[in-house]
């Protein structure tokens, strides 16, 4: 399956949205980093990236994260994971990323 990222500003609250939606794996974790960073780089704001229709990430794609985690930190900004599927949040907490990333669920 593809891997497809929208992304808009929103300048109200000066904060980048983001939507995933597909699987990222070892083929495609790095189109995901070089388009998050890209992304942050137009504009250094903070991430929020919703994850309903984010089916699968492995340990290729966190790390991908991570680094791109490690990046907007320089800037003092954030990435905050919005509704992410059970299955996905088991891989965060298996490797205590949880700690380490904002997650949070449904605003609805």
């Amino acid at each position: 399956m593809e891997l497809i990222i929208d992304s808009n500003f929103d300048s109200k609250n000066n904060n980048w949205v983001i939507k995933m939606i597909g699987e990222v794996d070892l083929f495609n974790s790095s189109e995901m980093k070089s388009k998050l960073l890209e992304i942050f780089d137009s504009n250094h704001a903070s991430m929020i990236i919703f994850c309903e229709e984010l089916d699968y990430l492995d340990s290729t794609a966190l790390g991908a994260l991570v680094s791109v985690l490690k990046h907007t930190k320089q800037f003092d900004c954030d990435i905050i994971l919005k509704n992410i599927k059970p299955n996905i949040e088991k891989l965060f907490k298996i490797t205590n990323l949880d700690q380490v990333f904002k997650i949070e669920g449904d605003d609805k």
